[in-house]
């Protein structure tokens, strides 16, 4: 069983879309995106240097209009009737999981690149307020690590699972962690990213989302899709649609999705572009599970080998 996945902000980086535009009609795709929401997607995604593609209004919309695309090429069709090909699950990581809503038919792509251009607007606005951001952690126990992180007033703001996760919180509080580490911590690594995201920072953005979603008429999804909120499986449309919107001030708990994953049956794992950060995790947390990332499309030929194998 296949299970097709979705990165979110940090894994972004520069030029990272300049050969999937070579792609047949995709630069046209990319330039009516574009059109409708207002924003270069191929400039940012070709030309604009680190630090452009690192504000949270950028970056999201770009993810997922990148997700899309090596999606589609890939020759995912959640409409199609034929079983064959199509993933047997479907998640994505933070914003992500606004590809993977896409992908699984619950959005269509407007209406999931409008939706993610307003939730990188409202974020970067709630970003705004204090200066604040996010660090992952490498090893430790996860109890003790969590425990370490609330008594310095930090938000374990991903639970990744794999020896990883990701602390969110003021720049004072990221400070005081680089120097008391938690017990076992081998690593504190400063992410890519403009705020202390899926934490109470990010309560004002909560609220600019939901008013987006309410002119929304999401479909349910095609594909069993698998929600990082919590590691269920949603069968409703609206209740993605729901938690898509929550899930800015909630933490990630992919370690919960991996979980979920082995319960039905993984064999292997596909990481849409930009694929890497995903596909790291789930090699030392699903053992015996085969995995590739999409970076570029010289990789879609041993992607599609994957799909043919592990799908009906």
């Amino acid at each position: 069983m296949l299970v097709l996945v979705a990165p979110g902000q940090g894994s972004q980086t520069p030029g990272f879309l300049t050969e999937w535009l070579e792609l047949p009609g995709a630069a046209d795709r990319v330039a009516a995106w574009s059109d409708a929401l207002g924003l270069d997607l191929a400039h940012y995604g070709t030309k604009a240097d680190a630090d452009a593609i690192r504000d949270t209004a950028v970056a999201q919309p770009l993810l997922v209009a990148a997700g899309l695309l090596s999606a589609t090429a890939l020759g995912v069709d959640p409409s199609a009737a034929d079983a064959a090909g199509r993933p047997g699950a479907v998640a994505g990581h933070s914003v992500g999981e606004i590809t993977a809503a896409a992908i699984a038919g619950v959005l269509d792509d407007t209406a999931a690149l409008s939706l993610v251009r307003k939730r990188g607007l409202a974020m970067a606005d709630a970003a705004a307020v204090t200066e604040t951001g996010m660090a992952a952690l490498l090893g430790g126990d996860p109890d003790t690590t969590v425990a370490h992180l609330e008594r310095l007033g930090l938000t374990p703001a991903n639970i990744n699972g794999a020896g990883q996760i990701v602390a969110a919180g003021t720049a004072e509080q990221l400070a005081a962690l680089e120097a008391d580490k938690p017990e076992g911590v081998r690593r504190v690594v400063a992410l890519k990213v403009a705020g202390a995201f899926h934490t109470h920072h990010m309560g004002p953005a909560v609220d600019a989302l939901a008013r987006a979603a309410e002119a929304l008429t999401p479909g349910d999804p095609r594909f069993t899709y698998v929600s990082n909120r919590d590691g269920a499986t949603v069968a409703s449309g609206t209740e993605v649609l729901k938690r898509l919107v929550g899930q800015v001030a909630n933490p990630v708990r992919w370690d919960l999705c991996m979980e979920t994953f082995k319960e039905l049956g993984v064999t292997a794992l596909l990481e849409v572009c930009p694929g890497g950060t995903l596909t790291g995790l789930a090699k030392r947390a699903l053992p015996g599970v085969r995995t590739l990332a999409l970076k570029t499309p010289a990789d879609l030929d041993a992607a599609r080998e994957l799909v043919a194998e592990h799908t009906a």
